[in-house]
């Protein structure tokens, strides 16, 4: 993963002094890269029971679709309010300074349904674990929550301690 990770672009002091922002539009820029990336999330998920795959708005969508169109499977976004024409199911979630809200289609999931639910980055585990919490309300399972980077000094492994989790590579530190 070593490749992977030095095609993924450190921004300094974004969105705010004192963050190390980790850009993956690099990594995503560069086709190998790119076809690396997704060939080992599905090698890792082609023998799992998964039934369709959720991404987290808004690069969760681009992990999330492109995977799911290899290992042929749907692909459901869970967005921001106010992002979804249909009628939608939602979920209030705590940040650091407020609140926030995720939606998805009311229709979005059949009950019962496995799912894969993928996003870019874990940082403090809060967005995952209001979209996984949303997956539940609608009645599916959350099979594995999966991300490309993992900053495990922001705890959000430890915040998703109820969920399998994956990552791809990490930035401890930096």
């Amino acid at each position: 993963m070593e490749n992977l990770k030095a095609k993924v672009r450190t921004i300094l002091d974004f969105p705010k002094p004192g963050i190390q922002f980790r850009d993956i539009t690099t990594l995503l820029k560069d086709a190998e890269g790119f076809q690396e990336m997704t060939n080992v999330l599905a090698n890792r998920y082609k023998e799992y029971e998964i039934d369709i795959i959720v991404g987290v708005e808004a690069r969760g969508f681009i992990i999330g679709s492109v995977l799911a169109f290899v290992l042929k499977k749907g692909f459901v976004p869970i967005r921001k309010p106010g992002k979804l024409p249909g009628e939608t199911i939602g979920i209030e979630y705590e940040l650091e300074y407020g609140t926030d809200r995720l939606e998805m289609h009311i229709d979005a999931l059949a009950p019962g349904s496995r799912v894969l639910v993928v996003d870019d980055l874990l940082a403090t585990g809060g967005t995952m674990e209001a979209a996984c919490h949303l997956i539940e309300k609608a009645g599916s399972h959350v099979v594995e929550c999966t991300f490309i980077i993992d900053l495990p000094d922001l705890g959000g492994r430890e915040k998703l301690s109820d969920y399998p989790i994956y990552t791809m590579m990490s930035f401890e530190g930096e």
